[in-house]
């Protein structure tokens, strides 16, 4: 079982009007950015900046929460690539959680799924990496 004990209190960012984000972070296991909205052509940028100064904290793990996002296509899946590309570089295992059924669509006829580890929820994303963590401690 894992319990979330958070080190810091959620920041809720508006990034746009449309679009905001909420930043947990889970006791030296992970960041929790959850996106709520949509993301739109003029989204693109910033969400790719606040998925970028999450990772310069350097989190052992960034989950991204798509639980509240109304709308993704080819401009939220291009920041989610970009944001995927920068984890990868800084060392940072990049994961999502609990797609929507539009989003998961979009996922799946453009591949990406097979690009993502995608998990049915943010509980299990962290349940996953405590496992994990558990076994190479």
């Amino acid at each position: 079982m894992v319990s979330i004990r958070e080190t810091a209190p959620d920041r809720l960012q508006h990034l746009t009007p449309q679009l905001r984000a909420t930043t947990t972070v889970v006791d030296g296991q992970a960041v929790i950015v959850r996106l709520d909205g949509e993301v739109d052509l003029e989204d693109r940028q910033p969400l790719q900046q606040a998925l970028a100064r999450v990772m310069q904290t350097r989190p052992p793990q960034l989950i991204v929460d798509l639980t509240g996002l109304a709308f993704c296509h080819s401009v939220c899946l291009n920041a989610l690539l970009t944001a995927r590309r920068r984890a990868k570089a800084a060392g940072v295992e990049m994961v999502l959680a609990a797609p929507p059924p539009q989003t998961r669509r979009v996922l799946e006829i453009t591949g990406t799924d097979q690009v993502f580890t995608i998990y049915s929820s943010v509980r299990t994303a962290l349940a996953d990496t405590y496992a994990a963590s558990r076994q190479t401690g």
